[in-house]
């Protein structure tokens, strides 16, 4: 018996993956091969390349897969309750890194980290979250905390809620943000509102906004970029 010939087809194109990743990371892969590669470590008999091109024809783009939902994506053919679960740990997962990344750093010296962050824990988002991030007088990040979720409260609870956790966290400053579900990234009249009561909160314990970033899938918007705050 040829047991080069009775292997799966798959096998070999696994390795050569495996030794793409190697060589150059995700450099030369197209979108459909990453989320094949991802896939050979949950589904790890099956050929995952129709299961991957599926699922990006189906929500999209690569981004959107891993925004997906769990029942949205077991919705597709050869995807598993097991297989989705773990295309939701990969998205978590992201999130947990560029979290340690900015809590770890001795300064938030630049927005792009920041922004990383909070585009994957904002981005894909199907309700309005609104995140604090507190920082220390040396501008280290203390911590980032989900302040409210579902339909934002834009009254003064919410300042309020900003104000109580920097006090609790000791922070000398803010960074707030949340996200935009329908993609739009242009501040509201409320979103303005919603800044300028914040601001005020945290100005009455002595404590600085530095800015409010909008998240969307497309982007972000920051309220000091355009002389907002």
């Amino acid at each position: 018996m040829d047991t080069e010939k009775s292997k799966p087809h798959y096998l070999g194109h696994r390795k050569r993956l495996k030794d793409k990743f190697s060589d150059s990371g995700f450099e030369s892969f197209a979108d459909y091969e990453i989320l094949e590669f991802a896939l050979t470590f949950a589904l790890p008999r099956r050929d995952t390349k129709p299961i991957a091109k599926e699922l990006i024809k189906k929500f999209g783009s690569l981004k959107q897969v891993f925004d997906a939902a769990e029942e949205e994506l077991k919705a597709v053919k050869g995807i598993s309750g097991h297989s989705a679960l773990f295309i939701l740990f990969l998205r978590n997962f992201a999130a947990l890194y560029s979290y340690l990344d900015i809590k770890s750093s001795p300064a938030l010296s630049s927005p792009e980290a920041l922004v990383n962050y909070l585009m994957s824990v904002l981005g894909g988002e199907k309700v309005e979250k609104f995140y604090a991030v507190l920082l220390n007088s040396g501008n280290k990040v203390i911590d980032c905390l989900e302040i409210e979720s579902g339909t934002v409260n834009k009254s003064f609870i919410m300042p309020r809620k900003v104000a109580e956790q920097a006090l609790n966290f000791k922070a000398s400053a803010v960074i707030v943000a949340h996200n935009h579900p329908g993609g739009t990234l242009k501040p509201s009249q409320n979103d303005i509102d919603a800044t300028a009561a914040v601001k005020a909160a945290l100005s009455a314990v002595d404590i600085s906004l530095l800015d409010h970033i909008i998240i969307s899938g497309s982007g972000y918007f920051s309220f000091k970029e355009y002389n907002l705050l």
